[in-house]
């Protein structure tokens, strides 16, 4: 029996708005900070670089986006040099007012436990990031997902 790779992290979600809304939602910074990142230096562009924030954390990071394909795919790296992995978002229209949003996260690299930590983590991220990304985009509500997730003064 051969074994698949299951190195990777997969969250998905629909979201009843156009293919295009959501799309913009993933790309520009001021969209995505109501519900994922604080602040981000521009929108994501095709082999270019951008920075993003979590100031509530005081953590930034810089991502490359590798693959913007218009209301279809994007791609983006991110980590460290030696512990990046790259982020892959599909947006696949359903309807003209619903979107089916799927984010992998794959090339988790180290020793087993470390790689099943790595993806466990990723697929709650991104569960919270899509969940979050749902709530603004149909009802305009900001839920704080993300920010809520690590509360201070939990150990």
């Amino acid at each position: 029996m051969a074994i698949e790779n299951t190195n990777f992290a997969k969250a998905e979600m629909l979201i009843r708005k156009p293919v295009s809304e959501v799309f913009e939602a993933f790309v520009n910074p001021e969209i995505t900070s109501k519900f994922w990142f604080t602040k981000g230096s521009g929108n994501l562009e095709e082999n270019e670089k951008t920075e993003w924030t979590w100031e509530m954390y005081g953590f930034s990071l810089s991502v490359m986006t590798h693959v913007l394909q218009q209301n279809k795919k994007i791609v983006i790296e991110w980590g460290t040099p030696d512990e990046s992995t790259l982020v892959e978002w599909v947006f696949t229209s359903m309807n003209e007012n619903e979107t089916f949003v799927s984010i992998i996260n794959s090339g988790f690299k180290g020793e087993h436990d470390s790689i099943i930590d790595q993806v466990r983590n990723s697929t709650e991220g991104f569960t919270l990031v899509l969940a979050g990304a749902k709530a603004y985009l149909e009802h305009h509500i900001q839920l704080n997902l993300v920010l809520d997730r690590f509360p201070k003064g939990l150990a």
